[in-house]
This record gives C-alpha cells, structure tokens and sequence, in this order.
C-alpha cells in the first residue's frame, strides 16, 4: 500500500507539473484534431480484419474438419472528404473500397458440398454524414468535445454475392416449405461476401473527448438502423469504443500519446425473405492499443490493433481473430 501511495502521489505531481511547451503542444494537438475549424478536410484510413476461426454458438466448432478451410480476409479502405461550414456544423462522405480474400466452404440443405476461394473486390455503401457539436471547449489545461452525429448509408456496393444467398433460400423454401429455415451450414456465406446491403441505412452516433492537462478520455458511439433491401435485412448494428490515455511524446512541432481503447459491437441477426436468418448476428468485445500522432496544426494520423477478448456469434460462423487498423487526417 506504502508504494501504491507514493505512486500515485508521483503521478499526481507530475499531471500537476506539466511544462507550459508541453500543455501548447498538446493545445495545437487538440486543434489539429477538433472541428473548430473551419474549411476542407480529407481523411484517410485502412482496416484489415483476418477471420480465420470458426465458432458455433460463441463455442470451439471441430465436428465437420473440412469447414476449418474456411476463411476471410477484409481490407477496406475508406476515403472520407470533408467539409466544416463552421465550428458547430460539418458534413463528410466515406467512400468504402473493399478487398476481400475468401476460402468459402458450405454444406447446403440439400447435402451438396460448396468450395470456392477467390477475391471480391469494389466499391461499397456510401454513406453522407452531418456533425452537429453540441460541446467545444479548448484551453490549455482542458478541453471537452461532444459531438452528435447522422447520416445514411446509400445502396451503392454491387449486391450479385446477396441476391446469390436470396436465391439460395428461394430454392430452400421451393424444396422444404415456405416455413423452412436457410440453412447452409459454413464459416462464410454470400452475405459475408457482398458489397452492399441494396438498402438505404440510417446511421447515428455520439462522440465525446475530455482531457485534463496530458491525460484524456475518449467515447464513441454507433448505431446503424437497417432496412430491407432486395429480400435481405442485415441485422441493426451498434458499437461503443473508447478508454483512458496520455500524451507520452510532446514537441512543439509534433505529438503522439497512447490510449487504451476497448471496443463493444453487437449485430443483430439478419432477415432473409422476412425470415430470421439464425447463422447471423454476433456481439464481440475487444481491446488493444490506439496511438495518436499530430504534426503541427493540420495533420494527424492514428494506427491500433484490436484483439478479441470474447466473442458469442448465432449458429457458425468464422469469427475475427484480430483487427488491425490505421488512418491519417489533413486540415487544408
């Protein structure tokens, strides 16, 4: 307990002694960052997912070896210009391009057996997103953001890979009945393949940053409200991220600082010719490192891994077995 006290004694010394050229480079941070500024804004970045594991019901699956060949490899690239017309008030277009590496084996309904691997590749949903803050504070020893977001997701990603799962269940309901379930047995399926949902999606979301002197905490959170499109309806979507950080890295050109960032997301399952589709849905939780880096007042960059913790998804499916992420910002 002696040592825990002085720690935190040290800690609270060194929050309280922060040099006034550290507390300016983590203002110009701040700015280079917030959205108090007016004008054009282009933002770059990458998420790869490597999904190479299969669960059932959130559990180890091994029964059928040959569906342990199964897996998918996502690379999306999205480009988001930007403008803010004021402080308070901005719009963004995120503009997603998709690579995916795929090893696809299914056992139908009907006993037969699907093995294709290959790459699907092109534009996916677009979406428009407004900003409204509804908080922005920034001093030198604090600052505090809340910014709401809205928006929709556009049908704009090719849907040849979802109306293929569309027809699937057609010959299913054909074969056993308008009450039978789809049920192709797999890790990965043509929904897990498609570009798009071919329906327009609401999107929501609530982000807030607080900092105190070179410490910070940052919250963010998504809710995407599906809809049906072309006989399918992905699941409604909602992820909360965030956690604690600090600067550790300061300059007056130049700053990076670290922030645990753990990561909640929950799908619900999809519809299928207004069926519930029961190899669909998934709630995850994950955690890992977030860096943040500025240099100077108009570009900063961040990169971070996450690493599943536990993962319960609905019948079989190939799960992430880590997500790495990264991006840059420039303010002109």
């Amino acid at each position: 307990m002696k040592f825990l006290a002085v720690g935190s004694l040290l800690f609270l010394v060194l929050a309280a002694s922060a040099p006034a050229c550290e507390l300016c480079a983590i203002y110009s941070a701040d700015s280079a960052r917030s959205e108090s500024i007016s004008g054009l804004l282009f933002t770059v970045s990458e998420q790869f997912v490597s999904s190479h594991t299969i669960l059932a019901e959130g559990e180890s699956f091994s029964t059928a070896a040959f569906l342990q060949a199964a897996y998918l490899d996502s690379s999306i690239t999205h480009l988001v210009p930007g403008y803010n017309f004021s402080r308070r008030f901005g719009v963004s277009l995120n503009m997603p391009l998709e690579y995916l590496r795929f090893h696809r084996v299914e056992l139908t309904s009907t006993g037969g057996i699907v093995d294709e691997a290959g790459t699907v590749s092109g534009l996916g949903d677009v979406a428009l997103i407004g900003r409204l803050s509804l908080i922005q504070i920034n001093k030198m020893k604090y600052s505090a953001t809340v910014n709401l977001l809205a928006g929709v997701k556009f049908p704009t990603g090719d849907t040849a890979r979802l109306q293929d799962e569309i027809n699937s269940a057609k010959i299913d309901q054909a074969l056993f009945g308008s009450n039978h379930q789809h049920g192709t047995l797999g890790g990965i399926h043509q929904h897990d393949l498609t570009l798009g949902s071919g329906s327009y999606d609401g999107v929501f979301g609530l982000a807030s940053a607080l900092r105190w002197r070179r410490w910070f905490l940052n919250n963010q959170v998504q809710y995407y409200l599906r809809t049906e499109g072309e006989l399918y309806q992905f699941g409604n979507q909602i992820i909360v991220s965030g956690g604690p950080g600090g600067y550790f890295l300061l300059n007056e050109k130049y700053t990076l600082n670290l922030q645990a960032n753990a990561f909640y997301e929950s799908s619900g399952r999809d519809k299928i010719l207004g069926q519930t589709f029961n190899q669909t849905g998934m709630t995850s939780w994950y955690l890992g490192p977030l860096f943040n880096f500025t240099l100077g007042e108009h570009f900063s960059a961040n990169a971070g891994v996450d690493v599943p913790l536990r993962i319960y998804n609905h019948g079989i499916q190939s799960v992430p077995d880590y997500r790495v992420h990264a991006g840059f910002t420039w303010r002109f």
